[in-house]
């Protein structure tokens, strides 16, 4: 494990594996460095690049500043690019991949380029608006500390199917210790998509989609792709919101390296 710290003193915990160009890797919700999807992806990203994956901030081996800020989730990327050179790629899965593009958007040339898979932003007002009332029953379960009851209806809430459920198994009693940060994800995700904004974009960007993944985060990336300039775009068929790690680094290979 190494660590280096953030803007505001939060010290963060990474891994680093592979060689090649350096890679940031930015998980979703209630993942973290050691989370055995995550270590399997690494493993696989490794072949091609340096993979820097880290704990988000109140997971694993890294701090938990609080007040929580999207900003400081900014940081903290800003200072594992750091930690990789001062220029890497970014990789950001579901609200990892919203965490990804607002660091683009904000850190300019740092990021040299951008990958996104199954962004999680909200697709219309309707759907932002039982979104937020998925939202405010799982703060009051936290907060009741009905951890296990939180994490099964927000990924129930989002369009996971049960049976995916099968595969967490293993991580299952790390991400119900996890389940407070769903109240940072929550926060990333509460928003449409931002198509205005990312028109003044410059970074080189991929958008992958599962073809099997929620229909809202497959019009998200339609909207996305709409409206960033530099964008190539990608459904990967048969996979959903947990693709196959290979599948995966094809993609990556081929946008990152070309």
């Amino acid at each position: 494990m190494k660590t280096t710290h953030s803007k505001d003193g939060t010290k963060l915990a990474y891994n680093m594996t592979g060689k090649g160009p350096a890679l940031i890797y930015i998980t979703g919700a209630t993942c973290h460095r050691e989370f055995n999807p995550v270590l399997y992806d690494a493993s696989v990203f490794s072949e091609e690049f340096t993979v820097y994956n880290y704990d988000r901030r109140g997971r694993g081996d890294s701090g938990n500043t609080l007040p929580y800020a999207v900003e400081r989730e900014i940081e903290d990327i800003e200072a594992m690019i750091a930690a990789a050179g001062g220029r890497a790629f970014l990789y950001g899965h579901s609200s990892g991949a919203i965490l990804a593009l607002k660091a683009a958007m904000t850190l300019g040339n740092k990021v040299s380029k951008l990958v996104m898979y199954d962004a999680a932003y909200c697709h219309n007002e309707a759907y932002l608006e039982e979104f937020k009332t998925l939202s405010r029953g799982l703060y009051q379960l936290l907060e009741n500390g009905k951890n296990e009851a939180a994490i099964t209806g927000f990924l129930e809430g989002i369009g996971i199917p049960g049976e995916a459920f099968d595969s967490l198994f293993p991580d299952w009693p790390t991400m119900v210790a996890l389940a407070p940060t769903l109240a940072y994800d929550t926060t990333l995700a509460s928003s449409l998509a931002p198509v205005k904004e990312v028109a003044t974009l410059t970074t080189p960007t991929q958008i992958i989609v599962g073809e099997k993944s929620p229909e809202s985060i497959q019009e998200v990336a339609k909207q996305l792709n709409a409206a960033i300039p530099n964008v190539t775009y990608t459904m990967l068929k048969g996979q959903d919101h947990m693709p196959a790690a290979e599948v995966v680094l094809s993609v990556l290979t081929r946008f990152l390296k070309s």
